[in-house]
């Protein structure tokens, strides 16, 4: 069976989760208030609806509850997206992620009862600042306020030297969990692997181990 999801809010981050699920072979209802932007959606979502979701009766005229995964993606209005996932909460939708503007809108939502809060433009910063700090940082993606992981593209430092020689463990407290390589990943590597020019790490750790590892080893 098809994964079923409703995106509420059809602004850049929904309107982009609604393309990629529905690229994924979900079935996806897409909410917004705004009939242009449902218009708009009209013909890629599997139904697209302009409704007010901060009313409880809507979503449940909707059959919101029905549906494994809701993602409120409601944009600037955030006492809109409050009162949105209050609602989805008490009609008992299983699985909840929410849009965060800012920390705050973020602990409100944590505490009634979000399962997931995302910050799509915070996270965007955090990647790009870490991509100009380094040209060899490929991504990077807080896990927590403390952790992250992060993919770094091995340079001449790196290269010819193998994990256990490094000992990046003991010498930065990260942990090299992966290693992508021609195409292919290869998990959890052997300590005797040398690594290639190119080859892509992928380190977790806490955000200033990363950050000094950084500073010593790709700059």
């Amino acid at each position: 069976m098809k994964k079923e999801f409703v995106v509420i809010g059809l602004g850049r981050f929904g309107g982009s989760i609604v393309r990629e699920l529905i690229e994924q072979d979900a079935d996806v209802m897409a909410i917004d208030n705004d009939t242009e932007r449902v218009d708009e959606y009209a013909s890629i979502a599997t139904q697209a609806i302009v409704a007010d979701t901060t009313d409880e009766a809507v979503l449940k005229s909707l059959g919101i509850r029905n549906f494994e995964h809701v993602i409120v993606a409601i944009g600037e209005n955030i006492q809109a997206s409050i009162l949105t996932t209050l609602m989805l909460k008490e009609i008992g939708v299983k699985k909840i992620t929410v849009k965060a503007q800012n920390d705050y809108h973020a602990k409100v939502l944590n505490k009634i009862g979000a399962d997931q809060v995302v910050h799509p433009e915070r996270d965007m910063g955090i990647r790009i600042a870490h991509n100009m700090l380094s040209n060899n940082v490929l991504d990077y993606l807080e896990l927590s306020d403390q952790h992250s992981i992060a993919e770094i593209q091995a340079n001449d430092k790196l290269a010819g030297r193998t994990l256990i020689g490094l000992d990046i463990r003991a010498k930065y407290g990260i942990n090299i969990v992966a290693i992508k390589r021609d195409g292919e990943i290869l998990v959890s590597p052997q300590a005797d692997m040398e690594i290639e020019l190119k080859d892509v790490l992928i380190i977790i750790g806490s955000d200033a181990d990363i950050n000094r590892f950084e500073k010593k080893v790709l700059n």
